[in-house]
């Protein structure tokens, strides 16, 4: 949409609703980014995307196991010690509605994703096959050959983080999550609470005009120098809140970091309200899981999004601990049934509060590891497989386009390192497109997506 398109009204109020940050510097705004998915926004309808990050890179195949017998022997051959057992497999044997094209084919759950086996047969989750960062379409003929364009810095951790995340090399200052965000911006009373990360800090999360909102398993991150005494006096605390927030300053920088902290204890105060005001969720999370504690979070702030004046929401969440070079078999396992828990208890939660088929999760990772193994774990790879949970989900299927077992095989450049042959653009293209976000303005948010045919998988009704 082009500023003509936009009228006076509207672009001052979208200036005045920016985030925090954005708020504070109203000359970076991005009148590019600023075109609205109005159409698809009616009253009462809300939607949430959840992103699960798993850092480290996950290994896709101890987490997508394959199981009928041809298939699994040559798996086991490759993997050696680091083979799951087929005998532990049988109760997680996926039964899709869709057969994959080789019939012969059977693929089942890591067994500590058991708790995630009554989504997938309920129809609540699909298995995106051979994900991973491209530029456009890519032939092995045409990596090994680099005659087509590539991600930057293939197989290194915050390179291919960044690309995951924002379609663009590690340095990149915005990422799809919140571009998605900068579309949605004036649909949201308070755009502050836009985009929230309940992990930390996250480039996904980040859009031209979107300012992440960051907030703590436990609530609202206090800023304790105004929220408690300062050097134990009530007076001095109240000097620094009366300092920082002053809306007489003269000088820019000050006017512009007051006006952040006014902003920022605002949005605290709001956000601690309206949780508090919130009856107690049914739904059990394990406090043990540093997942399923941020998940918790999530579902309490979609559960307080009228308080929060919300329609569209993305939310960011992680789980590290995946660079399994050593003790693979030992330390996968756990960080799986974390995972699993954790999903679990939040598609509970999001049933319990009515907003199943508005809220849709799904994982993500620097790349997938190699088939092979290093001894005792696997080293970096590109592509994996990912979960997408949800009630709009086209459940108990899969999506894309399952590789051949085997290492230096057609669907890997060694050590069974996949090529993908499903773009995270296509995945986010999707996501986005569900969202509300419109065919012309899918570039805003994914800039190769021009590069693929396919722009919508089909995963979300």
């Amino acid at each position: 949409m082009s500023i003509n398109a936009i009228t006076r009204r509207e672009f001052l109020r979208r200036s005045a609703s920016l985030g925090i940050a954005g708020a504070a510097m109203p000359w970076a705004l991005s009148l590019a980014a600023m075109g609205e998915a109005s159409a698809a926004v009616v009253a009462g309808d809300y939607k949430a995307l959840v992103c699960v990050f798993l850092y480290g890179g996950n290994d896709y195949g101890n987490t997508l196991v394959p199981y009928d017998s041809a298939s699994y022997t040559a798996y086991a051959g490759i993997r050696q010690s680091l083979a799951t057992p087929r005998s532990s497999l049988a109760a997680t044997l996926l039964s899709p509605t869709v057969a994959l094209p080789d019939a012969t084919r059977q693929m089942a759950l890591a067994p500590q994703l058991a708790p995630l086996m009554p989504l997938f047969d309920g129809g609540k989750m699909a298995v995106l096959l051979n994900v991973g960062t491209l530029i456009q379409p890519t032939t092995l003929a045409q990596y090994f050959a680099r005659s087509v364009p590539l991600p930057p810095k293939l197989f290194s951790h915050n390179d291919q983080q960044s690309f995951w995340q924002s379609s663009l090399p590690e340095g990149a200052t915005s990422g799809w999550g919140g571009r998605i965000g900068d579309l949605f911006l004036s649909s949201n009373s308070t755009s502050t609470f836009t985009c929230i990360n309940v992990s930390g800090n996250a480039v996904f999360m980040s859009g031209q005009s979107t300012v992440q909102y960051q907030i703590g398993p436990g609530g609202a991150v206090l800023l304790r120098a105004v929220s408690s005494p300062l050097y134990g006096s009530t007076a001095c605390s109240s000097a620094l809140n009366s300092l920082i927030t002053s809306a007489s300053a003269t000088n820019a920088m000050e006017a512009e970091h007051s006006r952040v902290m006014r902003r920022a204890l605002d949005a605290n105060t709001q956000v601690t309200t309206a949780l508090s005001g919130l009856p107690a969720l049914a739904t059990t999370f394990d406090a043990s899981n540093a997942l399923a504690t941020q998940l918790q979070m999530v579902a309490k702030l979609i559960a307080a999004r009228s308080a929060l004046g919300a329609k569209r929401q993305v939310f960011f969440v992680s789980l590290g601990g995946f660079d399994n070079h050593d003790y693979l078999v030992s330390q996968h396992p756990g960080l799986l049934t974390s995972v699993a828990n954790a999903i679990s208890s939040f598609h509970a939660a999001t049933v319990e509060l009515g907003v199943d088929n508005a809220v849709t999760t799904f994982t993500a990772s620097d790349f997938g590891r190699t088939l092979s193994s290093n001894g005792d774990g696997s080293d970096h790879g590109w592509g994996s497989h990912h979960f997408v949970v949800g009630g709009a989900v086209q459940g108990r299927r899969y999506f894309g386009a399952l590789p051949a077992v085997a290492v230096n095989g057609p669907d890997d450049v060694g050590q069974g390192r996949l090529l993908p042959t499903t773009s995270v653009d296509q995945v986010a293209a999707t996501l986005a497109a569900w969202m509300g976000v419109s065919s012309s303005e899918l570039p805003l948010v994914v800039p190769n997506i021009g590069n693929f045919t396919v722009r919508n998988l089909g995963f979300l009704a």
